[in-house]
C-alpha cells in the first residue's frame, strides 16, 4: 500500500512511496497534526542517488517492526534535500549544533510535537551496537524517543529550547581585513599541507576532486608563475583522470574516491560534479596544452549530452546502485573481459590487462574497475572501450534523477561556453541549453530551483541559481555578445541583490526557511563567491561601479575568515585577487571577437571580459580606461603584461 508521498514529483519521494512508513511530504498537515496529537516528529533527508540512503530503506523503512514504531507514535516526513536545500541546510546547522562536526545522508532529525529539534544523526541501523548513544539503533531509539515525549519529559523540551535559541542566533564577523594578494602565501602554505604529493588531491581517502581549489590553484600559476601551484595541479588532474573515480569507458566523473588512489570510486555521477571538472580541464588544457584534458573534458560534456540530458535540458544524477548493488553496472570480471577480447581477435590481451589494471583477483569486490596503469593509453583503446561498452549494455543501468536543477545546469551550461573557446559545436550545445533552461525555469517573472523533466516547477530559485543561471549568461555573452544575454544576467543578479543581499551578508533562501549562504567551498562552489563573480563582470562590462561595489562589500565583509583560512574559500580568493588586479576589457567588431576566440582565450592574464564595439581593432581596456588598441591578436598578451 502506497503513502502519501505517491504524489509527490521528486525521484527521491517517489522511492520511499511503497514504504510501509506512513510518509508525509513537508507540508503544514504533518506539523499540525503532530502538535495536536503529542507526536514526535521523525525527519528524513536524503537524495535519490545516494547510496546510504538506499541502505537505510532497506534496513529500516522497508523493515514493518521500525515502521509500525514509526506510525503509531511519530509523524514522518520525508524531504529531497536537492529539491528543498533550504529544509536540508537549516536542518544541518541542527546536525553541527548537536553533534559537534559536519553531517552527511541520510539526515535524520528527531523534533517535539512543536518541530524543535532535539536529536540529529545520518544513517542509524536498525539494531543497536556497543553501548554508547552513537551505537544507538533505530528501534531503541525510537523507542526511547517515543515514551519520553508522551510523558512530556522535562529535559528533553528544555534541550529543544536551547537549541532553538542557538540558530536563532545569527553572528557577524568579528572585524574587516585589510584586502591584499599576501593571502596567496596563506593559501598556498594550507594547500600544501593538505597535498597528497604521490596521488595529487587535498585530503586521504575518502578523496574529493576539490575543484575550487584547484582552479584557483591556476589563477595563482597564470598571475604568478608559481611551480608548485602548477606540480600540484598536473599531479592531481593526471591522476584522477587515469579511471577508477574517472569512467574510462563511459566518461564522466564518479562524486569522489573511496581510496587515496583514485581508484575506487562511489559509483554515483553528479551534475555539478561533471560540469565543474568539465569546466576545469578544459582551462587546464588552455594553459598547459595536454590534449588528454581536452579529451577528458569533452568526454565529460559528451557523456552528459548522450547519456543524461533530454530536450537539451541536464538530468542531476546517476546512481551508484544497481541490481540491487554498488558498482554493478561499472565493474568486470577478469574472464568476461578475457573472452570478449580473445572473440574479437586480440592476441596482446595480457599486455592490455596489465595497462588497464585487470588481474583475476580484482582491485573492487573480487571484480575490476579500469584504471590506467600510467599515462600511456593502450593501443586501440577506442575500440576496447567499444566492446567493454557492450558487455555493459547487457546490464541494468544505475536509476537516473532525471530532475532538472537550474543552478546545476547552468554550471553545466558555462562549461559548454568554455569548451566552445575550442569547439565551435560546444557553443551550440550550451545556447540550446541555456534557451531551454530559461523556457523551463524562468516563467511569468519568476526563477524556479528546480522540477522533474516535463513538469511544471514548483520550488522557487534560491541564491544559488541566481549565481550560477547569472554566471552561465555573462558567458553566453561574451562567447556570442548577444546583449539579451548580458540585459538578462543583469536582470537576475538585481533580483538576487534586492532578495538575498544584506549589508556584505548574502542569504541563501528567504520566506519558510531563513537561511544564511555558505561561503567556503563544500560540495560545490559557494554561491556567494558566485555572485561576487557576477557582479565584478556586470561592472566591467556595464561600466557601473556599484556593481563592484557590492563585490567589494561582500569580500570585506568576509576578509577576516578569508585572510586567515583561504584555503576554505578558494574562489572567494580568486574573485578578491580579480577585484585587486582588475578586468581587462578586449573591445573589437563582433565578427573578430569571434573569429578570434581561441587566440582570446589562451591570454595569460585570467580576467578577461570580451565587448563588441565599432573598433577594426583589438582595444585592451582596464575599469577605468582603454590604453592600447593592436591589429594582432597575438600582441594583445604582451600589451597587458
Amino acid at each position: 500500500m502506497s503513502n502519501r508521498l505517491k504524489t509527490e514529483d521528486s525521484p527521491y519521494l517517489q522511492q520511499h512511496c511503497d514504504n510501509p512508513v506512513d510518509w508525509y511530504p513537508w507540508c503544514d498537515e504533518a506539523f499540525e497534526r503532530a502538535e495536536r496529537e503529542n507526536k514526535a516528529i521523525f525527519i528524513s533527508i536524503g537524495y535519490s542517488s545516494c547510496h546510504w540512503c538506499h541502505v537505510m530503506e532497506e534496513k529500516v523503512f522497508e523493515s514493518q517492526t521500525c515502521a509500525d514504531i514509526l506510525n503509531e507514535s511519530f509523524i514522518c516526513i520525508k524531504v529531497d534535500r536537492e529539491e528543498r536545500p533550504d529544509i536540508y541546510k537549516h536542518y544541518q546547522e541542527v546536525y553541527m549544533l548537536l553533534n559537534r562536526r559536519a553531517g552527511g545522508w541520510p539526515t535524520s532529525i528527531f523534533c517535539t510535537p512543536q518541530n524543535k529539534p532535539f536529536f540529529a544523526g545520518t544513517y542509524i541501523p536498525p539494531e543497536s551496537r556497543g553501548g554508547s548513544i552513537d551505537g544507538i539503533g533505530f528501534i531503541e531509539l525510537t523507542k526511547l524517543i517515543a515514551q519520553k515525549v508522551s510523558q512530556r519529559d522535562e529535559q528533553l523540551l528544555k534541550n529543544a529550547d536551547e537549541v532553538e535559541s542557538f540558530l536563532n542566533h545569527k553572528e557577524h564577523p568579528k572585524e574587516a581585513t585589510v584586502l591584499k594578494e599576501d593571502f596567496v602565501k596563506n593559501f598556498m602554505l594550507q594547500v600544501k599541507n593538505n597535498y597528497d604529493t604521490l596521488y595529487g588531491g587535498f585530503s586521504v581517502a575518502p578523496k574529493f576532486p576539490h575543484a575550487s581549489t584547484l582552479g584557483t590553484l591556476l589563477i595563482i600559476d597564470k598571475l604568478y608563475g608559481d611551480k608548485s601551484a602548477k606540480a600540484m595541479i598536473l599531479n592531481t588532474l593526471q591522476n584522477m583522470k587515469k579511471g577508477g573515480m574517472y569512467d574510462l569507458v563511459d566518461g564522466g566523473f564518479c562524486r569522489y574516491s573511496v581510496d587515496e588512489k583514485w581508484i575506487v570510486p562511489h559509483f554515483e555521477k553528479m551534475l555539478y560534479d561533471n560540469a565543474l571538472l568539465c569546466e576545469l580541464y578544459t582551462n587546464a588544457y588552455l594553459t598547459y596544452d595536454d590534449e588528454s584534458f581536452l579529451h577528458v573534458a569533452k568526454e565529460i560534456a559528451d557523456f552528459w549530452h548522450n547519456r543524461m540530458s533530454e530536450d537539451a535540458l541536464f538530468y542531476s544524477a546517476s546512481d551508484a546502485d544497481s541490481e540491487g548493488e554498488e558498482g554493478t553496472y561499472f565493474v568486470y570480471s577478469y574472464d568476461e573481459v578475457y573472452k570478449l577480447l580473445e572473440d574479437n581477435g586480440y592476441e596482446n590481451i595480457d599486455t592490455i590487462f596489465k595497462a588497464l589494471s585487470i588481474s583475476e583477483e580484482g582491485n573492487f569486490e573480487g571484480k575490476n574497475i579500469l584504471r590506467l596503469k600510467d599515462e600511456e593509453v593502450p593501443k586501440d583503446f577506442e575500440n576496447i572501450k567499444f566492446l567493454l561498452r557492450g558487455l555493459r549494455a547487457k546490464r541494468e543501468y544505475p536509476f537516473i534523477d532525471k530532475k532538472i536543477q537550474t543552478s546545476w545546469s547552468a554550471m553545466m551550461i558555462k562549461a559548454l561556453f568554455t569548451l566552445g573557446k575550442i569547439d565551435e559545436s560546444y557553443t551550440q550545445k550550451a545556447i540550446k541549453s541555456l534557451d531551454a533552461l530559461l523556457n523551463m525555469m524562468y516563467i511569468e517573472g519568476k526563477l524556479y530551483h528546480t522540477a522533474l523533466i516535463h513538469k511544471t516547477p514548483k520550488v522557487e530559485a534560491f541564491l544559488e541559481d541566481y549565481a550560477f543561471l547569472s554566471q552561465a549568461l555573462l558567458e553566453a555573452f561574451n562567447a556570442t555578445q548577444d546583449e539579451l544575454y548580458l540585459i538578462r544576467a543583469q536582470h537576475f543578479a538585481n533580483s538576487a541583490l534586492e532578495k538575498f543581499y544584506d549589508k556584505g551578508m548574502w542569504k541563501f533562501s528567504i520566506g519558510e526557511f531563513e537561511t544564511k549562504a555558505e561561503v567556503s567551498d563544500n560540495t560545490y562552489t559557494s554561491p556567494v563567491s558566485i555572485m561576487v563573480d557576477v557582479l565584478l563582470s556586470l561592472s566591467s562590462l556595464l561600466e557601473d561601479e556599484k556593481y563592484s561595489h557590492f563585490a567589494f562589500k561582500t569580500i570585506e565583509y568576509n576578509s577576516y575568515e578569508l585572510g586567515r583560512r583561504p584555503v576554505i574559500y578558494p574562489y572567494m580568493l580568486r574573485q578578491m585577487l580579480r577585484y585587486l588586479k582588475g578586468d581587462r576589457v578586449i573591445k573589437s567588431n563582433q565578427t573578430k571577437l569571434q573569429s578570434s576566440a581561441l587566440k582570446l582565450a589562451l591570454l595569460e592574464y585570467p580576467f578577461i571580459q570580451k565587448k563588441a564595439s565599432e573598433d577594426e581593432n583589438f582595444m585592451v581596456c582596464s575599469d577605468k580606461s582603454c590604453f592600447a588598441n593592436t591589429d594582432d591578436v597575438n600582441k594583445i598578451n604582451d600589451i597587458i603584461q
